[in-house]
């Protein structure tokens, strides 16, 4: 029998003891903090792939198969490399799985990857989907990675995505969410919007005496050090973006931008939850990372009383006009399998704990 054996996201302290088992495996230990309060932080490995296209390997076919047709060139990362823009890599990652039949597992982009416009995304041998891990999978994990804004600078250990360990069905319905909602406060709307999820809308009004709504990011720019912290001139980087009396943002469908939700957001230790993007026929737009949000956001770190969710906008084909209050993002939970020990806030490895609008951790 393995450790997971409860319904649910799986906590940290089960990730660890599957990691003991076998069922995660990794060609180097877990750092310290790898191992977040819902998720496991994914790790570059040794060798990426410049390839031609984006791909999927479908049912019948490993990534590698599917590899030897369409790479480029190979770059060793045990030395720090360069990623530029506008370019597909594939790349090895350190941890695999062999999970039990009862067990799948999905990927997302970390906060900080998101918010550097990086888009990446985890592919399993024979997969369908990205980001999606079959129940019982047994092999190695791949991510794709294309950075969008900023050419970025990564190398062996680098974590851009986090995996969740998921048991059976446990998303809540929305009559499940209202109930939560009641008893726990999950986001700070007088009225809020139950549909597939909780609806979240962008803050447009600014924050400050500045009315700050957001960032642009600039073109051109130099490198982006995926693992230095605080490294970065912000302004080398990103144009600050000011209320303009009309509630208003016009996107530039060439621009990458970085706003805030107009609602607080609580996830209560026995939850976990992930921002979706809104349906696009509302508006040719989108939240371009969908993001997970560990139990304790918003609550350990702010006494319950929330904290922003940043966005990442971009426009699609045309201008679109973006209104203050506008609904941009769901935000749907699940149960977790257990409260973790330690929750997302009170951990070393919380860098957005109680945030308002605040850029990626690259930034001083």
């Amino acid at each position: 029998m393995t450790t997971a054996t409860r319904d649910g996201i799986q906590p940290a302290e089960t990730i660890r003891a599957l990691a003991q088992e076998g069922a995660i495996a990794a060609a180097r230990p877990f750092a310290p903090d790898q191992v977040q309060p819902a998720s496991l932080d994914l790790r570059l490995g040794t060798r990426a792939w410049r390839v031609r296209a984006s791909f999927l390997p479908g049912p019948r076919r490993a990534v590698r198969e599917r590899l030897a047709g369409i790479a480029l060139h190979e770059i060793d990362l045990s030395r720090p490399a360069v990623l530029e823009t506008g370019c597909v890599y594939i790349a090895e990652i350190q941890e695999s799985l062999a999970l039990p039949a009862d067990l799948s597992a999905s990927a997302n982009p970390k906060s900080s990857t998101g918010r550097i416009d990086v888009f990446t995304r985890v592919i399993a041998d024979r997969a369908q989907e990205f980001d999606v891990v079959d129940a019982g999978y047994h092999g190695p994990l791949y991510a794709e990675i294309s950075p969008r804004t900023f050419p970025v600078l990564v190398r062996e250990g680098t974590r851009l995505s986090q995996l969740r360990l998921r048991r059976g069905e446990v998303r809540l319905s929305d009559d499940d969410l209202r109930a939560l909602h009641a008893s726990d406060t999950l986001v700070t709307s007088a009225t809020p919007s139950f549909q597939n999820g909780i609806a979240v809308s962008v803050d447009l009004a600014g924050f400050g005496e500045t009315k700050l709504v957001g960032y642009r990011a600039r073109r051109h720019t130099a490198l982006v050090d995926v693992d230095a912290v605080g490294a970065h001139p912000t302004a080398d980087f990103w144009e600050p973006l000011h209320a303009d009396g009309a509630g208003e943002l016009i996107l530039d469908p060439g621009q990458f931008y970085i706003l805030a939700s107009k609602e607080a957001v609580h996830v209560p230790p026995d939850y976990a939850a992930e921002m979706v993007p809104f349906d696009p026929l509302v508006g040719e737009f989108r939240v371009h990372y969908a993001g997970f949000f560990d139990p304790g956001f918003g609550h350990s770190g702010a006494n319950g009383a929330g904290a922003r969710a940043v966005l990442e906008v971009r426009s699609r084909d045309v201008p679109f006009i973006l209104e203050d209050g506008q609904i941009v993002g769901r935000l749907v939970y699940e149960r977790m399998a257990a409260r973790p020990a330690v929750l997302y806030g009170a951990g070393a490895g919380s860098n957005y704990q109680a945030q308002g609008l605040k850029l990626s951790k690259h930034f001083a």
